[in-house]
């Protein structure tokens, strides 16, 4: 890959977008029937066209996210190697190259998925690309928490790409995700403060001190804990997730405790960095008691295709 190529990669936040597109595609495979080894697929046009769509959203909202904050991520460590503080691109070649992705990503999704998925793809785009990034980020320190409802949306996309029958489930995926955001954020936010106050963001530990921060952490953790539950207790899954909801909680609100009283300053980004993999484990429990456990999950659903 070219440098150039590079630099245009790195505004798609590759690692962020990745995350993105599985929780897209979890919720397209729990959308459909699963009766046992022979289980129906998802419709191949909803995986192929549904998640590169949503990739290509997800991607033109970085790169939107990246120009918005090219002033406060020359002033952050974390960001200061990107392509525009550095210079390797100028606002003009991303602002371009954000329009044709977002743009690539309606028209696939509109022609060969369905007007409900893109309009809400859409939708998404705009809310963590202007509504957080352009405005929430700077006004509040509640900024990740009204903003993560953006980044808690994939799973529904992914489910409405396949079908609209039995949305409210998809809702439960968007719950997690969105009371999972706060304390994975909050918890880089801790180690960053300095970057953070630099750059004159809100960010809750710079507004409400770092002590404030790490309760808020453990609240939400609890919080988060109990709301991935409710895939069992409305027979959405099984057993199976129901016990490796319990174990990653479990070792999440070990992280959050301990993260009251840290064995150092690096343990928040330990905390941080156990929040990604527990999410990704977490969405796949969810895929194997459905996909390969259906028996434990109650009847299979009428499946309706979308479009």
């Amino acid at each position: 890959m070219s440098l150039h190529a590079r630099q245009y990669w790195q505004l798609t936040k590759p690692r962020v977008v990745a995350l993105i597109v599985f929780t897209a595609i979890i919720g397209m495979f729990m959308a459909v029937p699963a009766p046992g080894f022979n289980s129906m697929l998802p419709p191949w046009r909803a995986l192929l066209f549904g998640n590169l769509g949503i990739w290509l959203a997800a991607s033109s909202a970085a790169a939107i996210n990246h120009l918005l904050d090219q002033r406060i991520d020359a002033l952050m460590a974390r960001t200061s190697h990107r392509p525009l503080p550095t210079g390797s691109l100028n606002s003009r070649q991303v602002l371009v190259f954000a329009v044709v992705l977002a743009a690539l990503s309606m028209a696939l999704l509109v022609v060969f998925v369905n007007v409900l998925c893109a309009a809400l793809t859409f939708a998404s785009l705009i809310g963590y690309a202007i509504v957080y990034t352009g405005y929430l980020k700077r006004a509040t320190p509640q900024n990740i928490v009204i903003g993560g409802a953006a980044g808690a949306a994939p799973p529904v996309l992914g489910w409405l790409a396949v079908t609209t029958d039995h949305w409210q489930h998809a809702l439960l995926l968007f719950l997690i995700i969105f009371v999972w955001t706060p304390p994975h954020f909050w918890a880089l936010a801790i180690f960053r403060r300095e970057d953070y106050a630099r750059a004159m963001i809100p960010m809750l530990p710079v507004t409400h001190g770092v002590q404030y921060t790490r309760w808020q952490i453990l609240y939400y953790t609890i919080l988060l804990v109990l709301v991935t539950l409710l895939p069992y207790i409305t027979h959405m899954s099984g057993l199976f997730y129901l016990g490796g909801a319990l174990v990653l909680g479990a070792v999440f609100l070990y992280y959050a405790a301990r993260l009251m009283k840290p064995p150092s300053e690096a343990f928040a980004m330990q905390v941080f960095g156990y929040s990604i993999w527990y999410l990704m484990a977490l969405f796949a429990f969810l895929l194997i008691d459905h996909w390969l456990l259906p028996a434990a999950t109650g009847p299979a659903l009428q499946f309706v295709p979308a479009g």
